[in-house]
């Protein structure tokens, strides 16, 4: 029977308990022996105990390589570089033409606007 861990484990309950599931009212702990009570829920088809994260070194059925291999996999590979100070010369930098094309692309939005404005104020 499974062992299950949540981020809510308030909500998976009543989740189950509105599916038919008996959760942390004493049923008799067939297999999960080890689970909280409160944890504990026990459905037609078997048992189920739910675990929030602070709750997570208690559980059996994972063990320390299967923390370490979720670890591993969660770490992105450059986590390292992350935590590394970044100088000014490995920053990324806009190329160095970017500049005057966004400054005259402004400028030119800027006109148009104006000059729309105007038609616009003699129309009327």
């Amino acid at each position: 029977m499974p062992e299950q861990l949540t981020k809510h484990p308030d909500v998976t309950l009543q989740v189950l308990r509105s599916g038919g599931a008996k959760c942390g009212v004493g049923e008799a702990q067939e297999i999960l022996t080890r689970c909280p009570a409160e944890r504990f829920c026990k459905l037609p088809g078997g048992e189920v105990c739910v675990y929030g994260l602070p709750d997570a070194p208690r559980m059996t059925q994972i063990t320390a390589a299967d923390w370490q291999a979720l670890a591993a996999a969660t770490v992105p590979a450059s986590a390292a570089s992350v935590a590394a100070p970044v100088s000014a010369a490995s920053a990324p930098q806009p190329p160095p033409a970017a500049w005057p094309l966004g400054a005259a692309s402004g400028a030119a939005l800027l006109l148009v606007g104006v000059a729309i404005g105007r038609l616009w104020r003699r129309r009327r």
